[in-house]
């Protein structure tokens, strides 16, 4: 056998090596993997806000060599409750009461009122093991609204005191000092140990309908505190993503997680289910089913390497402006790996437990981050000298 018809031989093997490999079930490698916290559990709540945003503050404190810490999340709860109630009032009811929030709860928190240990408020005063907070929302949603009728004709003074009866009831009354390691705080003494400035961390966006390089509040519900992000083009907040974590640093990530790609599974994908369903020797079996039938056909896809959408700018601002993009759920992106075709995807941490696929990591493609990213929070060191410069930060 001469030399040529050996390389041929070895092409061919390898093709059929490669596409017998991209038929199988997903094999990540990790390219950069950054340092998180045990993944938790946010059970039935409303609050993967408060989850990603502190994991993504655990890995700071990773990162800046202060050690592993477990932060309370319903610390930060309560108080976002308390100041939500407030606006609610304020506004006659014309904001969104809900479990829902954003990143800026976290940091509106950490700097007014400051932070303790998970170990110091573990929020599960009602009987129950894990987190569970349909009683005490409807609860607190009840009574607010009872308050804005104003049934008096005008506000008493115990309103607010009664409110914060129904969340301490449930999440436990906020320490005003408490012990850890043997040592003595108060909440904002323990935040000004950790020594974490909440104004080094920048909010960003990337949509059309404000001009970009300037700031706008996301029209989302839970935005109710209406803080600002810094709009980029959609190039460039994946820039920002990817060197972030090129540079070290995790990101707290909002995306829409309702769609077809993101399974419950561990991955999170756009399909493209035309092209999907008409190609194939099973070509077949995709003629006459409507779209419902075929969305359910590729979920049944969605456990290996398969063709994606191409994301554009103006596909985003449809999704948004159609209401079909949502703000659903928060992570924290903390790594890049790559699929067994050397498509890049990002490892993400999420607060659903760790009775999943991955033990609780998600891997994202990059096109389901374009697509679907509503906001995400950084360390303003961690963007690109250029584009710190476009945002005059």
């Amino acid at each position: 056998m001469n030399k040529w018809m050996v390389a041929a031989l070895m092409l061919v093997i390898c093709f059929t090596s490669a596409t017998a490999q991209n038929d199988d079930e997903y094999v990540f490698t990790p390219v950069k993997e950054l340092k998180i916290t045990p993944v938790k559990n946010q059970n039935r709540t409303g609050t993967c806000w408060c989850f990603s945003a502190l994991g993504h503050l655990e890995s700071e404190l990773l990162r800046l060599g202060k050690g592993e810490f477990d932060l309370s999340e319903m610390y930060i709860v309560n108080h976002s409750y308390k100041d939500k109630a407030d606006k609610y009032v304020r506004t006659g009811g014309m904001i969104n009461f809900a479990e829902g929030g954003s990143f800026d709860d976290v940091r509106y928190a950490i700097e007014h009122y400051g932070i303790v240990p998970d170990a110091v408020q573990p929020g599960l005063n009602y009987g129950e093991d894990m987190h569970a907070h349909g009683e005490m929302e409807s609860a607190a949603e009840s009574y607010v609204k009872a308050i804005v009728k104003n049934p008096n004709g005008k506000l008493t003074t115990a309103w607010k005191n009664g409110f914060d009866g129904i969340i301490d009831a449930y999440l436990g009354e906020t320490p005003q000092s408490f012990t850890y390691n043997g040592k003595s705080y108060t909440p904002q003494s323990f935040a000004k140990e950790l020594g974490l400035n909440m104004n080094d961390y920048v909010s960003l966006t990337s949509y059309t309908h404000h001009p970009f390089y300037t700031t706008f509040a996301l029209e989302i519900p839970d935005n109710w505190r209406w803080t600002e992000s810094y709009n980029l083009p959609i190039d460039e907040l994946i820039e920002v993503i990817n060197n972030a974590i090129n540079n070290g640093y995790t990101i707290a990530w909002a995306s829409d997680v309702s769609e077809v790609g993101f399974t419950r599974d561990g991955i999170g994908v756009v399909p493209d289910v035309e092209a999907i369903s008409t190609s194939g020797s099973d070509q077949e079996r995709w003629v006459g089913l409507s779209t419902r039938q075929k969305t359910d056909e590729v979920r049944k896809l969605l456990d290996k390497p398969c063709q994606e959408l191409t994301i554009t700018q103006e596909m985003r601002q449809t999704g948004y402006d159609n209401q079909q993009t949502t703000d659903d759920h928060g992570m924290q992106i903390f790594g890049i790996a790559k699929d067994q075709t050397g498509k890049p995807f990002y490892m993400v941490k999420n607060s659903w437990g760790t009775d999943s696929k991955y033990k609780g990591i998600w891997y994202v493609s990059e096109a389901f981050a374009r697509y679907k990213t509503m906001d995400i929070v950084v360390h303003k060191d961690a963007l690109p000298k250029s584009i710190r410069t476009k945002l005059k930060l």
